[in-house]
Formats: structure tokens, C-alpha cells, sequence
């Protein structure tokens, strides 16, 4: 190989060895740390940075300003500053997750259990009466007031020391104890009350309030049966002669026997005929009726058909059949139907169940008890900060309801789909900032309900007019048939 040949191949190596080592430094780094600080320049010293602390990268402090190294001849190549790293180390940005990694969804923290809990009992005896038990489950004395709603038309005829009766804001009466529970510590009330109807059922509900009586911390409810039940009255059923599908059978079973009948008849007939036909051929020197006598023609004969009184009769039948079984029918169907259910707005999941309050009714998802309502007086209402003023004479009305959800997961709830309803069909949805208010500035429907939790709450309605709410519509979402709970 001739010399200028090497020396030419040598110098390219070489000039290759250098750009390598001059593209090193604008490799991708391993940490983020590295690819944020760009490398000074040989002989520069370089600030000290601080090492992260919080897992972020730290701008790096800029270089000191200073002379150009000096090069000697091509061989002395200086670090090249990569792009990269001069716009991060302007402005750091935090690490991103990658996007084939999905975000992880956080899930709902259940409500921390309430201080004070309550648990009601009917006792098994002739007249209404109540244990209710309040328990302070926490580590420091609280004050607390206990509210009984009494049902509508009843009253107390028996209440446990430090009770009095009176009259809430709405149109039944309640009990009230005002209560300091020790740590850890429990006692037992009771109240006796006077029965609207014998063996008729009563639902009292009760609750446990802070000491101003406007938040409650937990509420229960019970269902007080007479002790002595009147025995359910028996369904006899009709006799078999008087069941639609009996008589239906009994009527087919007779058309099918005269369809036999008449078929035998006929046919029995047929072989008479012909009989006879054969003993006149053989009187006639066996010649048979195909050639009869001129002197004596036979006689014609007319087919003979049904009797009219067998098609009025079977047409009567079939007729009587069809209107029977329209009838059976139709009866079924309309006795099916509940009149007294009242049709939901955009029930398109589950069916429509409406109870008194203090009763647990479940719909979809949610199991709704509505405990307390109460309404203030008239231009009662408030105005919360940012919300719009309410109409003049506007009141506010506070129904204590309690939540549970009994779906296996989380599930939303919006303050627009709960609703009271005001005499002339007329209804107001949840007033959220007075909501929130009522709930310490906690607006209850950010979050979802956790799965398999419960939460007793206040919500909030401003009304019009003098008349309380007859009714609340309660639901978990748009196509949820939702529960009505009647207000007494």
C-alpha cells in the first residue's frame, strides 16, 4: 500500500476517535439530575449544586464568565453544550409518567365514624314504647341533644328523666334530652306513646344532634308492633267451577267429545247405508241399484246438515270462551297496576318505592331514611356567600337524611336530582350553598359515596308559601327510579 494511502486512512481514524469523543457528552444522561447541569468547560470550576431533595431537579447555578480555553491546533476540541440541557437547566420541568402507564384512580376514603351513635328498639309491649341508646364512642366528654320524632296523631304519654315534649318546626311533635356522655360511656332512654289505631304499626326515629341541635351525629329508627297481632285475614281461593281457565278446559274439553259424537254418528250412519244398499241389490236378482227398476225410480234424498240449534249453541260456546278469557285477562292486568304509586321523572332503572319517614327505602343503589324535616319561619332563608338572594318570604326547610350504599362501588350523587315537593305539584331542588353551609363549608356532593358506607346529613330546601314540603324525591342519578318519602 502506498505511504500517502496509510497516512490518509490513519488521519481518518483519528479525525473518527475525536468526534466520538466530542458526541459523548450529548448522549441522553442517566439521571435526571445529569441532563439538567450542563458539563463546564475543562479547567472551569464548577458551582456546587445542591442535591434534590424532594425528587425534582434543581436549576444549576450558571457558569462564571470567563476566556475561551485556547485550542492548540484541530486536536483540541472542547465539550459540546447540548440543547437539551441549556432548557432545562432555564426552566426545570418535573419528570412525566410515561404514557403507556395509567393514571391510577384514587379511591373514595369512607367518612370517619361520628362520635355519638344511636340505636333504637321498640319493646314488645301493648302500647308504643321506645329504648333508645346513645353511646359516646370517642376519647373526650361531648354535649349532645337527642331528638324522637313522634308520628303523626300520636303523643307521649311516658318520657325517661330529663325529656320534654314539644313541637318541631314541621307538623309532628318530638322528644327532646339534652345530654353530656362521658368518654366511652352510654345510657338508655325511653318514651311510652299513645297508639293512633289498635295494632296499627308506628315508626319513631331518632337522632343525636351537637348542642346547638344543627348537625347530627348519628340517627336510627324502629318500627313498633302491637304484641298481639290480629291474624292475617286468609285468601280463600274460588271454587274450581268459577276458574276462568277451568271453565275454559271444561268448555274445550265438551266441544272436542260432541266433535267425536257427531263423527261416530256419522260414520255408523254411512255403514247403514251401504247395508242396505247391498240387501236391496241382492232382492233384485244381483243386479244391485246400478240399473233400478223404471217402474220404482228411488227417491232423492237431501244431505242432511247440523240442526240450527247446535250452531246457535256452539257459536254461543265459542263466543262465551273469547269473552271469558279477554276478561280473565284484562282483570289480571289492571288489578296488577298500583294506584297509588306516582310516576318518577326519568325512572328508567328499577321501580319507584315510596314509604313514610323515618322507614328505610331502597332504590338502585342507595337506601334512603329520612329522619327529621323542619322549616323555619317565613324570610328564614339566608344568603350564602356568592349565592343569589332568595325570593322574599322564602324559608328554609332542613330534612335530616341518612345514606347508605349498598353497591359493591362508589357512587356519585347531585344536589339538582334531590327534590322536595310543595302543594300544587310544584317542587325546589337542593339548595347547595345552604347545603354546604349545614355541613361546616363541606359540600357533600363533591365525593361519591363510598361502597358499603353510610352518612347522615343535612339538606337544605328554600321554599315558598307557608306549607312545609308534603313529599321528598330522593335519588342516586338520572336513571334511577329514586324512593318518595311522605311527610306527615
Amino acid at each position: 500500500m502506498p505511504a500517502s494511502t496509510r497516512h490518509h486512512r490513519a488521519l481518518a481514524v483519528f479525525v473518527h476517535c475525536l468526534g466520538i469523543l466530542a458526541a459523548v457528552p450529548a448522549l441522553p444522561a442517566a439521571a435526571p439530575e445529569a441532563a439538567a447541569a450542563p458539563r463546564p468547560a475543562a479547567g472551569t470550576p464548577s458551582p456546587a449544586v445542591p442535591p434534590p431533595v424532594d425528587g425534582m431537579p434543581r436549576p444549576a447555578a450558571p457558569p462564571p464568565t470567563a476566556a475561551p480555553p485556547r485550542t492548540t491546533g484541530p486536536t483540541a476540541v472542547g465539550p459540546a453544550v447540548p440543547v437539551a440541557a441549556r432548557a432545562t437547566s432555564a426552566e426545570p420541568t418535573p419528570p412525566s409518567a410515561p404514557p403507556a402507564v395509567a393514571t391510577p384512580t384514587r379511591a373514595v376514603v369512607p367518612a370517619p365514624p361520628p362520635p355519638v351513635t344511636v340505636a333504637v328498639a321498640p319493646e314488645s309491649s301493648p302500647a308504643p314504647r321506645y329504648r333508645i341508646h346513645v353511646r359516646n364512642v370517642g376519647n373526650s366528654p361531648v354535649d349532645t341533644t337527642v331528638r324522637q320524632e313522634l308520628p303523626s296523631g300520636s303523643s307521649a304519654t311516658a318520657i325517661s328523666a330529663g325529656g320534654r315534649s314539644s313541637r318541631s318546626g314541621g307538623s309532628t311533635s318530638e322528644v327532646t334530652w339534652r345530654l353530656r356522655l362521658p368518654a366511652h360511656s352510654s345510657t338508655t332512654l325511653g318514651t311510652a306513646l299513645t297508639a293512633t289505631a289498635p295494632g296499627q304499626p308506628l315508626t319513631a326515629p331518632a337522632c343525636a344532634f351537637t348542642s346547638d341541635g344543627s348537625r347530627p351525629y348519628d340517627c336510627a329508627t324502629a318500627t313498633w308492633q302491637a304484641a298481639v297481632a290480629a291474624p292475617a285475614a286468609e285468601v280463600t281461593e274460588a271454587p274450581p267451577w268459577r276458574r276462568y281457565p277451568v271453565l275454559l278446559a271444561g268448555v274445550g274439553i265438551l266441544l272436542l267429545i260432541s266433535a267425536a259424537v257427531v263423527w261416530v254418528w256419522r260414520r255408523r250412519r254411512g255403514r247403514r247405508v251401504t247395508a242396505a244398499a247391498l240387501a236391496d241389490g241382492a232382492a233384485n236378482g244381483g243386479r244391485g241399484t246400478v240399473y233400478p227398476r223404471p217402474a220404482t225410480p228411488s227417491p232423492s234424498r237431501r244431505r242432511r246438515t247440523p240442526p240450527v240449534w247446535l250452531l246457535v249453541s256452539g257459536a254461543v260456546v265459542v263466543l262465551a270462551g273469547v269473552i271469558g278469557t279477554a276478561g280473565w285477562t284484562a282483570t289480571r292486568q289492571v288489578s296488577s297496576i298500583d294506584t297509588q304509586k306516582q310516576p318518577t321523572s326519568g325512572a328508567w332503572r328499577g321501580t319507584g318505592v315510596a314509604g313514610p319517614m323515618g322507614v328505610p327505602l331502597r332504590e338502585s343503589a342507595f337506601e334512603f331514611t329520612v329522619y327529621r324535616m323542619t322549616c323555619g319561619a317565613a324570610g328564614s332563608a339566608a344568603t350564602a356567600p356568592g349565592a343569589s338572594a332568595p325570593p322574599p318570604g322564602a324559608r328554609s326547610c332542613q330534612a335530616t337524611v341518612g345514606v347508605r350504599n349498598l353497591s359493591g362501588a362508589q357512587q356519585p350523587w347531585h344536589g339538582e336530582l334531590q327534590r322536595a315537593y310543595l302543594p300544587g305539584n310544584r317542587w325546589v331542588s337542593t339548595d347547595e350553598s345552604a347545603t354546604r353551609a349545614a355541613n361546616l363549608g363541606r359540600d357533600v356532593f363533591a365525593n361519591p359515596v363510598a361502597a358499603g358506607s353510610r352518612v347522615v346529613l343535612p339538606l337544605v330546601f328554600t321554599v315558598d308559601g307557608r306549607d312545609p314540603p308534603r313529599q321528598l324525591e330522593l335519588r342516586s342519578g338520572v336513571f334511577s327510579a329514586g324512593v318518595r318519602v311522605q311527610m306527615p
